[in-house]
């Protein structure tokens, strides 16, 4: 499993891959990653490493686990799991995102957790967050209003295209914006793909994954767009994203594949965990 990481891994830093993420529920991903980084001889300023904290993984490399993971958006967690990080990563660690925040979890109210954030952001580590479900907008323009974040990830993709604005206003401000899930955690991808995705992306020579990205990157006010690629042979089809030309006509075409918010998360909520 790690040699697989290391290829992918390979594969990223060759095809022009500059920002890598993990997280601290990831399984291992942080530890794969710090010895890709000290195998490869890697410096800090030779790329820019993100990761998340707030979630426990559990699942124990099952999954078939009633519980993979667990949330905990407290000033503990943040403490434990930063810790944690910077015992992986060490000066790789550039940028530290609380996972998975939304106005119902309480964490961007949380003033020992801003404080905490605010201490390690003096130390010069970016401070951001992931957002998701269908209050993604609400919950991003509140982080502007903090001032106390550096950026946002967000999930937009041609099925899910809710926070669009949001993350316009969060661009203007001065938040680095992270797309991800582009590919709708596969909907967006191979024979799953819709057929008028699959339709565009042959007349265009590429995969409808390449496609999807491409809308992704698109977007004005896209700084990262990330792949999720887990081998080498989808990370190579994904990159061909970065070699499409993406034009209003093309992104009208695939506006009919938009759903509603809520009918888009009810659907992802659904999906098996893995």
């Amino acid at each position: 499993m790690e040699q697989n990481a290391h290829t992918v891994l390979d594969a990223a830093f060759a095809g022009g891959v500059r920002y890598l993420d993990a997280a601290r529920s990831y399984g291992l991903a942080e530890a794969f990653l710090a010895s890709w980084l000290e195998r490869r001889r890697l410096q800090p300023s030779d790329l820019t490493i993100g990761s998340k904290w707030g979630y426990t993984y559990t699942a124990g490399w099952r999954v078939d686990t009633a519980t993979p993971e667990v949330k905990d958006l407290s000033v503990a967690t943040v403490r434990r799991q930063l810790a944690e990080s910077r015992a992986l990563l060490g000066p790789h660690l550039r940028l530290y995102q609380i996972h998975s925040a939304t106005l119902e979890s309480g964490v961007l109210d949380d003033a020992a957790v801003l404080e905490e954030l605010a201490l390690l952001r003096a130390e010069g580590v970016a401070i951001g967050l992931s957002v998701t479900g269908p209050g993604q907008a609400e919950t991003i323009l509140r982080a502007v209003t903090l001032g106390a974040f550096d950026s946002v990830q967000a999930t937009w993709n041609l099925i899910e295209r809710s926070a669009d604005d949001a993350l316009a206003e969060a661009h203007g401000a001065g938040l680095g914006v992270l797309v991800k899930e582009a590919l709708a955690n596969g909907r967006l991808a191979d024979r799953r793909a819709p057929h008028v995705l699959r339709a565009a992306a042959e007349e265009r020579g590429v995969t409808p994954d390449a496609l999807a990205l491409a809308a992704a990157l698109a977007r004005p006010w896209a700084d990262v767009v990330l792949s999720g690629a887990t081998t080498a042979d989808q990370l190579l089809s994904n990159l061909a994203a970065l070699r499409l030309d993406y034009g209003d006509e093309l992104d009208h075409r695939l506006a009919t594949l938009s759903e509603e918010p809520a009918e888009y998360w009810s659907a992802r909520a659904a999906l098996p965990w893995n």
